[in-house]
C-alpha cells in the first residue's frame, strides 16, 4: 500500500504539465450598452515576462469595433477592453475564441443585456464557440461554476496533497469524516468571504503558507511513525480546520481570475462551492480504490516490506510541498 501512496504521489506531484494553481481560464464579458452597443472585457491568462496567451476573441459577423482595444497587463494576466457593436445586437449570431483548440484552458463567457439579464458560456478547445442567445437560463450559471470548482481542485495539486496527508494521518472512519467535514467548512467560509469582498488577503503568502500547512502535517505523519503523536494525530480535525481556512482563500483566488456574475453572485458562489467539494470526494474515493486494490495485490502476492517503507510518502509528500514553499518565498 505504501507503494501503491508513493507512486499516487508523484503522479500528483510531477504529472507532465500540471502545476499547483494552473487552471487559470480566460474571461470574456460583454455588456450591453445600447440595443447595438456592447463594453467588452476580455482577460487572458499571461505567460510571463509580458507575453500573453495567444487565444483572440472573433465577434459575429456584422460587429465593428466602436473604440480600438486598449491592453495592459495587471497581476499576471493580460486586460483588453473596447466598445463594439451590431446592427439589431449580438442575439442570434456566433462569437468564436481563436486560438482556442491549441490551448489547454477554457474560456467563461458572460454576456449582460439592457435588462439586466445574463447569459453564460463556457468554452473548451474542443468546442471554442457559442451562439449568444436572446432569453437567460440560471443553468448556465450552475453548470459553468460548478465544473470550474471541479475543474480547479483537481487541478490544486497542493490541496489535493494536503487532503492526502490528512487521509493517511487520520485513524478511524468516524475521525476522518470529522476531519474531510472540518476541511470543507473552513475554506467554506474563507472562499465565500474573499469572493464576495469581506475579506481581503495577498495571494502571494496565502499560496506559500498553503505549501508550509502541507510540510506540517508531512512531518506530523513522520513523528508519528515514530511513536511522538502531534496535534494533527490526537486531533486532524482542528489541523484541517485551521489551515482550511487557508486554502479556501487559495479557493478564492481561481474567482479572482474570473468574476461573478452581478445578478447570480449567490448561486455562482454556491455551484463553485460545491464543484470544490464534488471534486475534493472523488479524490478521496479514488485514493480509497486505490488502496483497496492495493490491498487486494499484496495479499496475492508476497511482496518484500523494509522497514523504513512507511517513510517513504510522508517524505515525498514533504519535498514536494517543501520546493513549493521555497519557490513562493522566493517569488514573494
Amino acid at each position: 500500500m505504501k507503494r501503491t501512496l508513493l507512486l499516487l504521489v508523484f503522479l500528483l506531484a510531477f504529472a507532465p504539465g500540471v502545476c499547483a494553481h494552473e487552471v487559470r481560464p480566460a474571461y470574456l464579458e460583454l455588456r450591453q450598452t445600447g440595443p447595438d452597443t456592447y463594453t467588452v472585457l476580455w482577460k487572458v491568462p499571461g505567460l510571463g515576462d509580458e507575453m500573453r496567451l495567444g487565444i483572440y476573441v472573433i465577434l459575429p459577423e456584422g460587429s465593428t469595433n466602436v473604440s480600438e482595444p486598449r491592453g495592459s497587463f495587471v497581476n499576471g494576466a493580460f486586460i483588453e477592453r473596447w466598445t463594439a457593436t451590431r446592427a439589431g445586437g449580438l442575439t442570434g449570431g456566433t462569437i468564436h475564441i481563436d486560438g482556442l483548440s491549441a490551448t489547454a484552458i477554457d474560456v467563461l463567457v458572460r454576456v449582460e443585456r439592457l435588462d439586466g439579464s445574463t447569459q453564460l458560456a463556457r468554452l473548451t478547445p474542443s468546442s471554442p464557440a457559442f451562439v449568444v442567445e436572446g432569453t437567460p437560463r440560471r443553468t448556465q450559471v450552475v453548470r459553468a461554476y460548478l465544473s470550474l470548482g471541479v475543474e480547479h481542485i483537481l487541478g490544486g495539486i497542493d490541496h489535493l496533497l494536503f487532503v492526502l496527508a490528512l487521509l493517511i494521518i487520520t485513524r478511524g472512519s468516524w475521525r476522518l469524516v470529522k476531519t474531510v467535514t472540518a476541511f470543507t467548512a473552513a475554506h467554506s467560509i474563507t472562499l465565500s468571504l474573499a469572493a464576495l469582498g469581506f475579506v481581503q488577503v495577498p495571494p502571494a503568502p496565502v499560496e506559500a503558507v498553503i505549501a508550509l500547512s502541507i510540510v506540517f502535517v508531512a512531518a506530523e505523519i513522520v513523528h508519528s511513525g515514530h511513536g511522538r503523536p502531534g496535534l494533527t494525530e490526537r486531533t486532524p480535525w482542528v489541523v484541517a480546520f485551521t489551515f482550511g481556512l487557508l486554502h479556501g482563500f487559495g479557493f478564492a483566488g481561481a474567482l479572482s481570475q474570473i468574476a461573478l456574475p452581478q445578478h447570480d453572485i449567490p448561486l455562482a458562489l454556491l455551484c463553485f462551492n460545491v464543484g470544490v467539494e464534488v471534486g475534493q470526494l472523488l479524490f478521496i474515493a479514488c485514493v480509497f480504490a486505490v488502496v483497496a486494490v492495493a490491498r487486494q495485490i499484496t495479499r496475492r502476492v508476497a511482496l518484500p516490506h523494509p522497514v523504513w517503507a512507511w517513510r517513504v510518502v510522508p517524505y515525498a509528500i514533504g519535498s514536494v510541498s517543501a520546493f513549493w514553499l521555497i519557490q513562493r518565498v522566493a517569488n514573494l
